[in-house]
């Protein structure tokens, strides 16, 4: 049986153009996995393993609310929530894998499928350093080309560089033999940073798991390396350093309704 889970390997890319010009660029790759699989994964892969140690896992303690065996629960009550109806739905999962038990996830992206295999809603879940992360929920009303596009107001503090008076705007390639995840963060005073993360399906396997990690070993921790090096040399330019004001909540969600406003 064909697998919906693959591997997405590519780059990510940030570029931003004020205070102070400033980009980087990182080999990547992300795991999308198929809810309805994760548990055939667990037991058919040799790599890869589901809430259980491995080469590559991934945990529930690390998505939703954190808790072991709700995950899939946990995206259904926030689509119920958002007045989208969850029965029979599809929950594919984009996000990095934990590599020997470690992993940081800036941003995973939940897309639901209704039976007809049509979108019925994104979730994007993004988190900080401070292990504080919010979700926004996102019904899906029209796609342009197979392009989505949403905009909503930033919730949750993320970077010591941006403020919190911002907008995002997402513009979404779903996966299919490429994936692109565009986000873009405004101001009132306009476009402040454009990231974007794009790649190309592969088969999820052992040997696919095996080649990554010669590709790109240490992954997870590369990219919060390169966190803290990107944010040595932002500070070196003199970008303004925004205060981390903590979350009311250390794992929230947001329903952003069809104004683009977002409600809790």
């Amino acid at each position: 049986m064909k697998l919906e889970s693959a591997i997405y390997a590519g780059h990510v890319l940030h570029v931003r153009s004020r205070p102070k010009k400033h980009s980087l660029r990182y080999s990547v790759f992300s795991l999308l996995v198929d809810l309805d699989e994760i548990d055939q994964l667990n037991e058919g892969l040799r790599l890869f393993g589901y809430n259980r140690a491995a080469l590559y896992s991934v945990y529930d303690a690390d998505h939703g609310n954190g808790r072991t065996g709700e995950l899939r629960a946990w995206v259904e009550e926030r689509l119920a929530a958002a007045g989208v109806e969850a029965d029979g739905i599809k929950i594919h999962m984009l996000c990095y894998p934990r590599i020997l038990g470690y992993v940081f996830n800036p941003i995973t992206v939940f897309f639901c499928y209704r039976a007809e295999d049509d979108l019925a809603a994104v979730l994007y879940e993004v988190c900080n350093t401070f292990n504080e992360r919010h979700t926004y929920v996102i019904p899906i009303e029209a796609e342009e080309n197979g392009i989505l596009r949403h905009r909503c107001a930033k919730e949750m503090y993320v970077s010591p560089f941006m403020p919190m008076n911002c907008e995002y705007n997402f513009r979404i390639s779903p996966p299919t033999d490429d994936v692109a995840i565009n986000i873009g963060e405004s101001d009132p005073e306009g476009p402040l940073l454009f990231a974007t993360f794009s790649g190309r399906r592969r088969p999820l396997s052992d040997k696919g798991l095996l080649h990554m990690l010669l590709k790109y070993p240490l992954m997870t921790l590369k990219v919060m390396g390169g966190i803290h090096w990107e944010a040595l040399k932002l500070w070196w330019k003199g970008v303004p350093i925004y205060r981390h004001k903590p979350a009311a909540a250390r794992i929230a969600s947001t329903i952003v309704v069809q104004n683009g406003m977002n409600k809790s």
